[in-house]
């Protein structure tokens, strides 16, 4: 579970093989106890929650870095490879 970008203490990842529960693009973000999945595709909370802050700051920086975010899915489910991604600033 590789760390694809932190910021605001948001940690982001995006897991290697991971279509059997959500069956979508997605990642995973982080921030103090709490844990979201969200698609990549829409920007959509998919399961769990952020605070609303939070949250915002995860869709924005997700719509910056839609083309990457889906060219990172594409790589990491195929061969397993990962790069990282630019934080918000």
């Amino acid at each position: 579970m590789p760390i694809v970008s932190q910021f605001y203490g948001i940690i982001i990842r995006i897991f290697f093989n991971d279509t059997e529960k959500h069956h979508l693009d997605h990642i995973h973000a982080q921030y103090n106890e709490y844990d979201a999945i969200y698609s990549i595709s829409n920007c959509s909370l998919l399961e769990g929650n952020l605070p609303n802050k939070q949250h915002k700051l995860v869709i924005a920086w997700m719509e910056i870095h839609k083309d990457e975010l889906n060219a990172l899915w594409s790589v990491s489910q195929k061969d397993g490879e990962f790069f990282k991604i630019d934080p918000l600033k």
